[in-house]
């Protein structure tokens, strides 16, 4: 059995249903009423992808009040994908949105300097009360590099599991494509070792 280690981050303001979301996700359970998350909670949900292959998914439930945003970048060390939730019913947490992001740009890297992959998600699409159309969050998601949006009530259990398989999907194809890389680079610095070997032998003999 082929097991994955993935470390995400579950940021966004506060209220907006992160840790909701991360229980309904973990345990497939809602409630009405949930503390205020200080600093960061922690959870670990294991995802069958086939057979011979699962995730373990460490998920980082990040506090949205402001007094914790200068604790990020401890929080977001070695992480490889990230959750940037918001409320659809509140513009302002929509629209910080682009801090949270551009944070996670900044401190959230992966080992070739990119941004880890981040997908959007508009929660509480369940409530009538809409104040952030479609449209707005399709051109906002595109401009500030998410993988992709979704809309999700964790209320109506709505795009929860889906979203984060779509996320682990993505981060698994960025690994691949890391691996590779790696893989191109050590047989470069290899042949190099090789060719100066090989001179450096010519040079002996003459």
């Amino acid at each position: 059995m082929e097991e994955h280690l993935m470390k995400i981050l579950i940021v966004g303001n506060a209220s907006v249903g992160k840790s909701a979301f991360v229980h309904r996700y973990v345990k497939g359970k809602f409630n009405k009423t949930y503390k205020m998350t200080v600093g960061v909670e922690f959870s670990v949900k294991v995802l069958q992808l086939s057979e011979k292959e699962h995730v373990r998914l460490q998920l980082w439930d990040i506090a949205g009040l402001e007094r914790f945003i200068s604790m990020t970048r401890v929080y977001y060390k070695g992480a490889l994908g990230c959750v940037v939730m918001f409320d659809v019913t509140n513009t302002s947490s929509f629209l910080n949105c682009r801090s949270w992001k551009q944070d996670l740009d900044n401190k959230a890297l992966l080992p070739n300097g990119e941004s880890i992959p981040c997908i959007l998600l508009a929660n509480k699409c369940d409530l009538p009360e809409r104040a952030v159309s479609a449209d707005s969050i399709d051109e906002f998601s595109k401009a500030n590099g998410f993988v992709t949006w979704m809309e999700t009530s964790v209320k109506e259990n709505q795009n929860v599991a889906e979203s984060m398989r779509r996320l682990v999907q993505e981060i698994l194809s960025v690994q691949s494509c890391l691996d590779v890389l790696h893989t191109r680079r050590q047989v470069t610095v290899n042949h190099q070792l090789d060719s100066k070997l090989d001179n450096s032998r010519g040079k002996g003999c003459c």
